[in-house]
């Protein structure tokens, strides 16, 4: 079993392979496919203009969409991908691998509905969890690039594992980052606030976690 989580190669003592934080953190991705597949809609008209005829040189005209969002929006794009990542959990788990049918948003949710009902045990039980959650992140991070693109700037220092509960006691476990500029920690799986007169506190409460996962 390994000894560290496959996505952040941060000390995993329970065995899993990915760790609380990353394993939410994908969880958090896999929900976002459908609103960032149709948050590229907008996009599928290019930017330049379009030919309604023939181009400039003779040719035939540029077809009057981005090739690229319509690939990415269509059959083998975004929804290919999730169809294909929850085929190979339903085999290594020698259960149905269904065939997909209906429009390509049903198809998607379909696909994103079955991926979360596995994380659990894609996070403690399957040798591909990384390469899983890898590509779920990079195909996320390239769809925002796209709808909302930002300045390449660093994550920031990571903190460590949220401490926060929820009210039956869960405890969130999601990675806190502090971001560059920012004053105070926030975390994206709970939304709790850590402004600077608590980091102390939360050093000890974190580290007191820590503690507990490694005595578990």
């Amino acid at each position: 079993m390994p000894t560290t989580c496959l996505l952040c190669e941060q000390p995993e003592p329970t065995g899993s392979y990915l760790c609380v934080g990353c394993t939410k953190d994908t969880e958090v991705r896999v929900q976002a496919l459908p609103s960032l597949n149709r948050g590229l809609a907008p996009f599928l008209r290019p930017a330049g203009g379009v030919a309604t005829v023939r181009s400039g040189k003779g040719g035939p005209a540029p077809l009057p969409v981005n090739e690229e969002i319509l690939d990415l929006r269509g059959p083998g794009g975004i929804v290919g991908a999730a169809e294909r990542w929850l085929a190979d959990v339903r085999r290594d788990r020698d259960h149905t691998v269904a065939t997909p049918s209906g429009g390509v948003d049903a198809r998607l949710q379909a696909a994103v509905d079955g991926l979360l009902a596995n994380m659990p045990w894609i996070a403690v039980s399957w040798p591909n969890a990384g390469y899983f959650a890898k590509d779920i992140r990079d195909l996320v991070d390239s769809l925002r690039t796209i709808i909302a693109p930002t300045p390449a700037v660093s994550r920031g220092q990571r903190i460590g594992h949220c401490p926060a509960t929820d009210p039956s006691g869960v405890l969130c476990g999601s990675v806190l980052w502090l971001a560059p500029g920012e004053k105070a920690v926030r975390c994206e799986w709970c939304g709790t606030a850590y402004p600077p007169y608590v980091w102390a506190q939360l050093k000890t409460w974190i580290d007191e976690d820590t503690k507990a996962r490694d005595a578990a």
